[in-house]
C-alpha cells in the first residue's frame, strides 16, 4: 500500500477493534514561540488527505502554542497491535462551519463544559468549576448550546507520516512517507 492515508485508515480501523479505550487518542507535541516543547493527549475527531483534526479551547496553552508556532507532531500508539504512527506537519484552524458541525455532535454536558472552562488557567477549587458549570447549565436550560467563540479545531496537515510496526528482537519495521514540494508523497524505509 503506497498511500499513507489508506494505510492509516486500515491501521486505525484495526485499532478501533482492539484498543479498549480511546483508539483515537493521540499525543500532540507543540512548541511555544521560544521553542519550549509541550506534549499532551488529545482525541482525533476527523482525518483524511487534508489532515488530522482535533478540537480545543482557543484560550488554552496548546492553542496559544499552535497560534505562535503553527507546527506540530502527533503520535498514535496502539499497544494492542504493537504499532505506532508518527505525523509531523503544519497546523491550520478549521473553519467555523466545520467547528460548528462537530460541536453540535458533542454530548450536552461536554458542550456546557466548553463554556464553563477557562482551560489551562489556575483553578482555586473543583467547586468553583462545578458552580460555573451549574450556572452555564441554567443559562442554556431547554435550548441548544451554541459553540463558544473561544472553542474551535485545528488540523495538522502532514508533511511526514511514519508507520512503525514492532518486530521480534527489536528488528522493527519503519515506513516513512514524506511530502515533496509538489505535494506528492514519497515512500522509504528507515532502519529500526
Amino acid at each position: 500500500m503506497h498511500d499513507p492515508f489508506a494505510l492509516f485508515d486500515r491501521w486505525y480501523e484495526e485499532a478501533r477493534g482492539t484498543e479498549i479505550n480511546d483508539s483515537n487518542a493521540m499525543a500532540l507535541a507543540t512548541a511555544d514561540a521560544q521553542g519550549r516543547p509541550s506534549v499532551r493527549m488529545v482525541l482525533l475527531k476527523g482525518h483524511g488527505p487534508q489532515g488530522f483534526v482535533f478540537y480545543t479551547n482557543l484560550e488554552g496553552r496548546k492553542a496559544g502554542e499552535l497560534i505562535a508556532n503553527p507546527q506540530a507532531a502527533l503520535l498514535f500508539h496502539w499497544k494492542s497491535l504493537r504499532r505506532q504512527v508518527r505525523i509531523e506537519g503544519v497546523v491550520e484552524r478549521v473553519d467555523d462551519t466545520t467547528a460548528d458541525a462537530y460541536f453540535a455532535t458533542r454530548a450536552r454536558d461536554s458542550q456546557l463544559g466548553a463554556w464553563a472552562s477557562d482551560q489551562s488557567r489556575p483553578l482555586p477549587s473543583r467547586d468553583v468549576f462545578m458552580d460555573r458549570f451549574a450556572q452555564v447549565q441554567a443559562r442554556h436550560e431547554g435550548g441548544a448550546v451554541p459553540r463558544p467563540p473561544h472553542w474551535s479545531g485545528f488540523r495538522v496537515v502532514p508533511q511526514a507520516i511514519e508507520f512503525w510496526q514492532d518486530r521480534e528482537y527489536r528488528l522493527h519495521e519503519r515506513r516513512l512517507f514524506t511530502r515533496d514540494g509538489d505535494g506528492a508523497w514519497r515512500e522509504g524505509l528507515l532502519y529500526p
